[in-house]
């Protein structure tokens, strides 16, 4: 799943987790208020001065390709599913319960609520179909029953704090569970330290403590024999020695080993994958892995690592990503751009679904630039990578002028070289079909006119400029002086190679001619760039600035909010230009 941030990539991942997880739904409380859209859980009630009436948040999944375990200790509530066609069979089509068209398959909901009398939000997942319930109710699904699903859900970041504790529903807990390890840590543990006499190391210490319990001793009389206060290092508890017992790791052959926090950031995440994997190869029958971002705080070739494994060790996994080293090793077919319109309804696209790429293309510009732009609100495609440089930068250059301009970088529009004007259309009818603002801009030649319409059919602007090649756009458009003094400065740090540039300045139409050959020579070496950044604004080639202009007209800075006007007894006046009450 791919998407901006806040379009609702993790919410889903949460969903599941509610409705799957076998743990979560023991948390207290299992939801909040914001849980619900806008945080509305109560609506006003039907009659006045009656009560509010509760709106619940409910979420359903439907499970395929069930063990035979699931099969058995779930057989009353077992459906029949048709895949292709994404619905039940209804009563009636029991002909058609076959395989591979039809998959038995069962049906789960989460349903939250807000309890007014508890003054608490509670959860409960049930089983959809409960033909052996009372009319009206449906069965509860336990705990050990969603055990069987092997769903595992690794938030960013959030769980390596606790991954490689005891707590309960850790991961080491869990993987101790899984294997049924019964091992009487905590009886042992809670007997050793019982024992154990920290005063006894520090003298100095139990006079304090002597004191203490002779002043305690006048207003709590304690009839226990000896002292009556003790120090332990924990509280003699099973769940504050889970919450307090730390994993401890060593890092190097020189250092001596230091809790597991203490790692960083990347080695914690690896840690927390090599755990997952224990967890995947103890349930080789049905792992359902929900991941948040695998690639913070690791290196592309793990990032790389990671999606390999879940891809071939998981029955299924959902993941989110903003990487292309994680989003290229999944198929477009698997992968989901995720959208969310006005009203908070948050819409799925299958990239295999746009038209104008094939897999082969999806695959090879993945990481060069394709995922930026689907990952955003709109794409530049330009013709070469002479553009692709520059235009970003005279895009900067005119933002720093303008600070009224909403910058492209946070309005979410990507540059993006498509190699050639040939391969323009294809890019922008895949980015078209994923629904964002398209812009071209590549060099004037004769086309077709039905070549031209496949132009004009995908771009929301079409620039089509009127030069033969960028380098003659900006030989031609920008200021001869301002070329001269480019070129001799090419020439002075020796960086002209095999471009013959005079130590005398020559005419205008000459320095023309020099320029266009050598922004021609230097492309790799992005001196376009570097021209757009060393000149004055005012000197930017007219064309670029103009269809950049077209290209903020479609993001409009928001408007920012009015100022509140000043109370009237104050004594003081409002700022001039001061919005309206």
């Amino acid at each position: 799943m791919v998407g901006p941030n806040n379009v609702g990539k993790s919410t889903v991942l949460e969903a599941l987790d509610l409705v799957l997880g076998p743990d979560r739904l023991g948390r207290f409380p299992p939801i909040e208020e914001f849980d619900f859209h806008n945080a509305v859980y109560l609506a006003a009630p039907v009659e006045e001065g009656g009560e509010p009436r509760k709106i619940p948040l409910r979420v359903e999944a439907v499970l395929t390709e069930l063990t035979d375990e699931v099969e058995n200790r779930c057989g009353g509530h077992v459906e029949f599913w048709k895949p292709a066609e994404r619905r039940l069979l209804e009563p009636g089509e029991a002909a058609e319960a076959n395989p591979p068209e039809t998959l038995s398959c069962l049906r789960l909901e989460t349903v939250a609520l807000y309890n007014p009398e508890e003054d608490e939000f509670e959860a409960q997942t049930w089983f959809s179909h409960s033909p052996d319930a009372a009319p009206g109710e449906l069965s509860p699904v336990r705990k050990d029953i969603k055990r069987l699903f092997g769903f595992l859900y690794l938030r960013t970041l959030r769980t390596g704090s606790r991954a490689l504790s005891l707590e309960r529903g850790s991961l080491l807990d869990l993987i101790l569970r899984l294997k049924g390890v019964r091992t009487g840590l905590w009886e042992k543990a809670i007997a050793r330290l019982k024992a154990m006499d920290i005063e006894a190391d520090a003298s100095d210490l139990d006079p304090i403590l002597a004191d203490v319990e002779s002043r305690l001793s006048r207003y709590i009389p304690t009839n226990a024999p000896g002292r009556a206060t003790k120090l332990h290092v924990t509280q003699l508890t099973r769940e504050h020695l889970r919450k307090t017992m730390a994993f401890f790791l060593a890092m190097s052959a020189d250092q001596y080993p230091v809790p597991f926090q203490q790692a960083g950031t990347g080695t914690l995440n690896t840690v927390v994958l090599a755990l997952l994997s224990v967890i995947a190869d103890l349930k080789p029958e049905t792992v359902i892995f929900a991941m948040e971002e695998p690639e913070i705080a690791v290196p592309p070739h793990t990032q790389r690592r990671i999606a390999d494994y879940l891809l071939q060790r998981t029955t299924q996994a959902f993941v989110t990503s903003h990487s292309p080293f994680v989003i290229e090793r999944f198929e477009p077919s698997q992968t989901l751009l995720l959208s969310r319109n006005e009203v908070g309804t948050v819409g799925a696209m299958r990239v295999s679904d746009a038209t104008g790429l094939k897999d082969n293309d999806y695959k090879r510009y993945a990481r060069r630039g394709l995922t930026e732009c689907m990952l955003g609100r709109g794409a530049v495609v330009a013709e070469g990578v002479t553009e692709f440089h520059a235009l970003p930068v005279a895009a900067r250059r005119i933002e720093e002028a303008f600070p009224e301009l909403l910058p492209l970088d946070i309005a979410g529009v990507a540059f993006f070289d498509a190699e050639s004007d040939g391969s323009i259309p294809k890019f922008g009818a895949f980015f078209k079909a994923l629904g964002l603002k398209t812009f071209s801009f590549y060099d004037h030649k004769q086309r077709k006119g039905e070549d031209k319409q496949k132009f004009a059919a995908v771009f929301d602007v079409d620039c089509e400029h009127q030069y033969a090649g960028f380098e003659e756009l900006i030989a031609t458009e920008m200021p001869p002086d301002r070329l001269w003094a480019f070129l001799a400065a090419l020439r002075e740090s020796g960086e002209n190679g095999q471009v013959g540039i005079p130590a005398a300045r020559p005419v205008d139409d000459e320095i023309q001619n020099i320029a266009r050959n050598a922004l021609a020579s230097g492309k790799g070496a992005g001196w376009a760039a570097r021209l757009f950044e060393e000149c004055d604004l005012a000197e930017l080639p007219t064309t670029v600035t103009n269809f950049l202009g077209e290209v903020y007209g479609h993001f409009p800075k928001p408007a920012e909010p009015a100022a509140a006007p000043l109370a009237e007894d104050d004594g003081q006046a409002a700022p001039a230009g001061a919005a309206p009450a």
